[in-house]
């Protein structure tokens, strides 16, 4: 019986850790650092990919609260990584906080039709962070934003 109370009591600290772990992935230095400067002392736990392949796995390992993407990262297809997680019946409901060139219609319009939660400027992103991190947890939107 307390085996069984201590897995459950394991089983909802993960359940809670993940609600505050957000994957980023990211591979621009500056915003990286936009990113957690503003959600590390808040509470959240960063998870951050350095391969396209590792968007996948850790989002299937973590199940995180959210995922960052950058749309014009160099290193990372944001594109593959979102018709993968949107395409995964078990990591379709992660809203995904995207930013890009704000001149790159196709980018956004692209994004949105593979069911971005939210997309914004790189602008708006570094200054406002925290704040739509927290917009896309709070307000239930899971995708076409």
């Amino acid at each position: 019986m307390t085996i069984k109370t201590n897995q459950t009591n394991q089983t909802d600290q993960t359940n809670e850790m993940n609600q505050r772990t957000v994957l980023v992935a990211v591979s621009d230095v500056f915003f990286y650092t936009k990113i957690r400067d503003a959600l590390l002392p808040r509470g959240y736990r960063l998870e951050r990919t350095r391969s396209q392949q590792e968007v996948m796995e850790k989002a299937t390992a973590l199940r995180p609260a959210a995922i960052i993407l950058n749309m014009n990262d160099e290193t990372l297809d944001a594109f593959r990584a979102l018709e993968q997680i949107k395409g995964d019946d078990r990591l379709r409901a992660i809203p995904v906080l995207a930013f890009a060139n704000h001149e790159e219609v196709e980018t956004w319009k692209r994004a949105k039709e593979l069911g971005i939660t939210k997309i914004v400027s790189r602008n708006e992103f570094s200054s406002r962070t925290r704040d739509l991190v927290e917009e896309i947890l709070a307000s239930g939107v899971r995708g076409k934003g």
